[in-house]
């Protein structure tokens, strides 16, 4: 199997096991595959030693207004990479900037640090705050400029199943996320404004 890397950075796969196309869908076949060369999808790139690496999903990237393309995924995982960060969510689409949903891990913060107090009043606590801004402050020392977090907002509930923001199987759904917290991610972006 041939591994092609779009511009773009898209994976395109060519070979025996890659499919010739759609049944009586011609012109699905032409989107979808050029030259024998199927597009998958999916981002990533090429390692020095040769191993590749799926970044993102090409859907799930997002345009910033200035017209940059930022991989929400790895950005997310590296801030969940913190013990104390139970979920995040990257914002930026038609965005001059990038703004990050953190959920904190009541729990983990609790057992580790002996935090009381609800979680509602504790997302606004001075100290909280200061103690993810260095999360999302190491995060930012190994990104671009255009896809550095410029501000984060602490949630006091995860994303959910039952509220419709995770699939079956625990991916998260941007939009309803997006649309259930757009009173925080708003109050970011009008920050910036002041």
């Amino acid at each position: 199997m041939a591994i092609r890397i779009e511009t773009d950075g898209e994976i395109l796969v060519k070979g025996p096991a890659v499919m010739l196309g759609y049944k009586n869908r011609p012109e699905a076949t032409a989107e979808m595959i050029g030259d024998g060369w199927l597009k998958t999808g999916d981002m990533g790139f090429v390692d020095a030693d040769g191993f590749l690496t799926i970044t993102d999903r090409k859907k799930d990237l997002l345009k910033t207004s200035g017209g940059k393309y930022i991989a929400p995924l790895p950005i997310e995982s590296q801030l969940e990479n913190d013990r104390y960060v139970k979920a995040s969510l990257v914002v930026g689409d038609q965005r001059p900037f990038v703004v990050a949903l953190i959920v904190p891990d009541w729990e983990a913060l609790r057992a580790d640090t002996g935090l009381q107090g609800d979680p509602a009043a504790l997302v606004v606590d001075p100290t909280l705050i200061a103690r993810f801004s260095k999360t999302v402050d190491e995060v930012n020392t190994g990104l671009a400029s255009f896809e550095s977090v410029k501000y984060f907002a602490l949630t006091d509930r995860d994303f959910t199943e039952a509220e419709g923001e995770l699939t079956p199987t625990l991916k998260k759904k941007r939009r309803v996320i997006v649309e259930h917290f757009a009173g925080q991610i708003e109050a970011m972006y009008a920050s910036h404004k002041r």
